[in-house]
This record gives C-alpha cells, sequence and structure tokens, in this order.
C-alpha cells in the first residue's frame, strides 16, 4: 500500500471515529431521554425503530458495494435526477458503507440493546419486580433475545435483497440525496 493512501485511510478512520462518537453520545441521549418519558410499549416501538434503522442502513451500505456504476451512467447522460448522486455513491462504496454499516448501523445494535434494557426496568417495575429478580432476569434474556433474532434475521434479508436489488436500492438513495440537496440546499455528498 501507498504511503499516501495509508494516510488517507487513517485520516479517514479518525474521522469515522470521531463521527461515530459524536453520533453515538447524541443518539444515546436522545433514545434515552426519550425512553425515560413513555411508557413500556411505546418503548418496545421505539426500540423496534431502532433495529429498523440499523437494519435499513446496513442494507444500504452493502447495496453499494454491490452496485455497478454502469447503469447510472445512462440515466446521467439524460438527466435523471438522484444519477449522479448514485455515482458518487457507488465510486465511494467503501466510505459509505463504512458510515452506513459501521457507523449508523453498529451504533443502532449498541443504542437498541442500551434502550432494550431501560424497557425491561420499566416492564420489571411496572409489575412491582425489582432488579435482579428471577422475572426481570427471564424478561431481560427474552428481549434481548429478541432484539438479537430481529436484527441478525432483518440483516440477513435486507443483505439478500441489497445483493439482488443494489441498483433500485442506490437509485432511490440517489434520488432522496437530490432531493435533499436540491430543496433544503444541504451539501450531503462531495465528489
Amino acid at each position: 500500500m501507498k504511503k499516501t493512501h495509508l494516510q488517507k485511510s487513517i485520516k479517514f478512520s479518525v474521522s469515522i471515529a470521531v463521527i461515530t462518537f459524536v453520533l453515538a453520545a447524541i443518539f444515546s441521549i436522545v433514545s434515552s431521554s426519550v425512553l425515560s418519558g413513555v411508557n413500556s410499549t411505546v418503548g418496545l416501538l421505539i426500540v423496534l425503530v431502532i433495529v429498523l434503522i440499523g437494519v435499513v442502513f446496513d442494507m444500504l451500505g452493502i447495496a453499494a458495494t454491490a452496485a455497478d456504476e454502469v447503469p447510472f451512467h445512462a440515466m446521467a447522460a439524460e438527466k435523471v435526477n438522484g444519477a449522479k448522486q448514485a455515482i458518487i455513491i457507488v465510486r465511494n462504496a467503501d466510505r459509505f458503507a463504512s458510515f452506513c454499516n459501521d457507523v449508523i448501523g453498529d451504533i443502532s445494535g449498541i443504542i437498541s440493546g442500551t434502550a432494550t434494557a431501560i424497557v425491561v426496568l420499566q416492564i420489571a417495575n411496572g409489575f412491582g419486580y425489582s432488579e435482579g429478580t428471577t422475572f426481570q432476569i427471564t424478561l431481560s434474556v427474552f428481549l434481548t433475545s429478541l432484539v438479537a433474532a430481529l436484527t441478525v434475521g432483518g440483516k440477513a434479508l435486507g443483505k439478500y435483497m441489497a445483493i439482488h436489488a443494489s441498483t433500485t436500492i442506490i437509485f432511490t438513495v440517489g434520488k432522496i440525496i437530490a432531493f435533499v440537496e436540491e430543496k433544503l440546499k444541504i451539501k450531503v455528498l462531495s465528489k
């Protein structure tokens, strides 16, 4: 590996670590504060949303690495909205996948685990059981296992979809990014 490639890789790794730290802190604070003010049913729905976010972003990262750039060139030549963004995503698949899979996907996994623990305590306390009781431990094992199964099963399904529909998925993401960049004047992707 050339020295410049190594330097770029180190620079990207450090920046992605800092971004991960900041986003994890934000998501943790938001999810903990939201969960502390809701009942356990809403808490479970929030946990499922967090799991779904992780699954979707994992699928996006895989789709970026599996997608072929060629179909998007034809679309870009015809000025199809989102095609240029899709090309940028595919050309930077390693960075896009790192952000989607490692940053958002891993943060979602960690936050869903923490959120599940909060919900377990809410449910146990709601039934009058204190921490460390058989009920609380059983509930913790069940819900943690359920969240893990939904996460792993969802990511497996997402990987299948990402590999077999990568062009459609990345084109859809390209259109969403194009909309955000045009309508909200927020630059999401850089060349």
